[in-house]
């Protein structure tokens, strides 16, 4: 059977993802404002704050923290690959667990901001100590029990993940990534409840969670709205097996589990949000949760600006520091630069989320986006700074009497970013989506290959007025003015240049669409360039609008933005060149050829990859259960 055969229509696939976004605007969003071309400096600037209480309740908690984040083994987490079970009790006992959740269910009421912080510092000691916070409190049961629970779930379920229990999410299937449209997990409707079947895979924190946040297909009938449903599931429930723990090139000592689902009864109370609504709380719950990935590329971005700084400096290679070298001195500069301004992004982010008078989707992903890709870099670049050093574990340098840097274990950590929650493919896409969404909502029927001619003509009427007042906005504006934007000092000419390259986006964005119209988002290669220079665009304001702010305190924050926004405009001019100067079709073209085996001639010469074995596994009910591997945790009572 065929791709195309073996389950819905492309067509179908992206009915379903467009029923599961968010459609209404009803608060106001920089990130789309920004990619229709209008730099709003007033929706982020002053610089949102926490309130007095806020920021008491979040610096007595990290204070709490520190010292148990600083007795943590990370060594050992990273050869045992396992998380001790004291730290479990010791985060417990902290209320780690329950960090985001108001104290009336026993949590400790962090707002945003200080929940970012706290992990930052956490995954400081292990990388999977912060994955597995972020997994339980992001996704898990506490964000949507909280955000879309009956008052009775949240009475049923909030104190308990504030306590101590471990939660986890499960979405994803062996053969369902980002396309919830072949979910295949079902919950078949029973007297009183639902009989869950299916087989979950890349759950974090499967082997250890007691409540599990389950999505499943329910089927459609003249009674039943049906559709991706999200259950609340208690993880010892009968006909529930944790078949194996995945293990992984990086996040050694996170629990991963692909669990099989053989009958379980779930009682209709434990419906989340409504038949149907699975999806659109999943994709809303991830507008906050997705802060939780830039917290933890935050730590790791900080921990490689320390260690380039000090054997940069102490390193010494024909007759001064390697970090005085200008093959180095670049490297380190984008590490510093690019690390300010992370931090810039997502204290903004998560500021904006306690504000709540912003609608933050957009600008999340950026965050989501932009952070991943970045660290990434930066931990790449770190190795590069270290030499063989770089690539050698920590415990062998040790083994010599050097201090031990985890360099390349902070490389394999970093890498999972790029794909958890939302990888930087469908990311691009997502975001993309959302950028073009007011032309695609006076276009719509006009690129639509269904819509009759009436109601074609009727979009034309509709676009060409609003074209007719939109692009002249784009033509000129603040960023023109001489001296304008003067009120951020030397910064000004940085943000006169990202009020001009936001219009400019927007005037590629509407030539795209007049070019390709309905085929351009098949575009993909084309609108995650667009997104790209959006999310640089918002990173130099967030650094801009930070080194204002902090201008008092630290003026040398101006340096770093200063330092950053050179960087940053270098790579958005090469992305604007590369929106029409690049080779995606023949690239696209001979993708294609690749598939069909007409190169297969390459591969030879070489042991292959092993054959056996499906390149998806199985999925069909009881299919080769295996012994369940749950990992009891003593604090929990298992």
């Amino acid at each position: 059977m065929s791709p195309s055969q073996s389950g819905p229509t492309e067509r179908e696939a992206r009915k379903v993802a467009e029923a599961a976004r968010e459609a209404e605007w009803t608060k106001p969003s920089f990130g789309k404002e920004l990619f229709l071309g209008r730099l709003r400096l007033d929706l982020v600037d002053p610089w949102p704050a926490n309130d007095a209480e806020q920021v008491a309740r979040g610096e007595a908690y990290l204070e709490r923290l520190r010292p148990f984040v600083e007795s943590i083994d990370g060594a050992q987490i990273e050869r045992d690959a396992s998380i001790p079970d004291d730290v479990f009790a010791g985060l417990a006992e902290l209320g780690a667990f329950g960090m985001k959740l108001p104290t009336s269910y026993g949590g400790v009421g962090l707002s945003h901001l200080y929940y970012c912080k706290a992990l930052t510092l956490a995954g400081s000691a292990h990388a999977s100590i912060g994955t597995l916070l972020s997994a339980h409190q992001s996704i898990g049961v506490p964000q949507p029990v909280k955000m879309f629970g009956t008052d009775e779930q949240k009475r049923q379920y909030l104190p308990r993940v504030a306590g101590g229990e471990v939660s986890a999410f499960l979405l994803t299937e062996p053969d369902v990534g980002s396309d919830p449209a072949r979910l295949a997990c079902e919950a078949r409707p029973v007297e009183g409840g639902y009989l869950l079947n299916g087989v979950k895979l890349w759950a974090t924190n499967g082997p250890i969670a007691t409540l599990l946040v389950v999505m499943a297909r329910v089927p459609k009938s003249a009674d039943r709205r049906g559709g991706v449903t999200a259950f609340v599931v208690e993880a010892d429930s009968p006909g529930i097996t944790v078949e194996s723990r995945n293990a992984f090139m990086g996040l050694r000592g996170i629990e991963n589990s692909v669990t099989r689902f053989d009958d379980v009864f779930v009682p209709e109370a434990n419906v989340l949000g409504g038949e149907g609504r699975g999806l659109k709380i999943a994709l809303t719950t991830l507008n906050t949760g997705r802060l939780s990935l830039p917290a933890m590329c935050v730590t790791s971005a900080k921990w490689c600006l320390n260690v380039a700084r000090g054997w940069s400096a102490q390193r010494v290679q024909w007759g001064r520091p390697v970090g005085r070298h200008e093959a180095l001195s670049t490297k380190i500069s984008y590490i510093a630069a690019t690390t300010y301004a992370m931090e810039a992004m997502l204290d903004l982010c998560c500021l904006l989320a306690d504000d709540e008078s912003n609608d933050i989707r957009i600008e999340a992903a950026l965050l989501k986006l932009w952070a991943s890709e970045k660290a990434w870099t930066i931990a790449d670049e770190l190795v590069q700074i270290r030499g063989g050093r770089g690539f050698e574990t920590a415990d062998s340098q040790r083994a010599r009497g050097e201090r031990g840097i985890e360099a390349e274990q902070v490389l394999r950590d970093l890498r999972i970013m790029r794909i958890f929650e939302g990888s930087t493919e469908i990311m691009h896409l997502l975001i993309a989506r959302e950028a073009v969404d007011a032309h695609l909502a006076v276009a719509g029927d006009i690129i639509d290959p269904e819509a009759s001619r009436e109601d074609k003509i009727r979009a034309v009427a509709k676009a060409g007025a609003f074209y007719a007042a939109w692009l002249p906005t784009l033509v000129a504006g603040k960023g023109m003015v001489p001296n304008s934007f003067g009120e951020y000092g030397p910064l000004a000419a940085q943000l006169r240049w990202v009020e001009r390259t936001t219009r400019k986006l927007a005037r590629s964005i509407f030539y795209g669409m007049g070019r390709w119209q309905g085929a351009m988002e098949r575009k993909q290669a084309f609108l995650g360039r667009v997104v790209d220079i959006g999310a640089d665009l918002f990173a130099m304001t967030a650094a801009c609008l930070r080194a204002q702010t902090e201008r008092a305190g630290h003026p040398e924050g101006v340096e770093l933005a200063q330092v950053f926004c050179e960087q940053a405009r270098v790579r958005v001019g090469a992305l604007f060149t590369a929106l029409w100067d690049n080779t995606d079709d023949s690239d696209d073209a001979t993708a294609a050829q690749v598939l069909e085996g007409r190169y297969s001639f390459l591969e030879g010469g070489i042991r292959l990859p092993s054959t056996d074995g499906p390149w998806v596994s199985p999925v069909e009910p009881g299919a080769s259960v295996k012994p369940d591997v749950r990992r009891r945790l003593p604090h929990q009572g298992g």
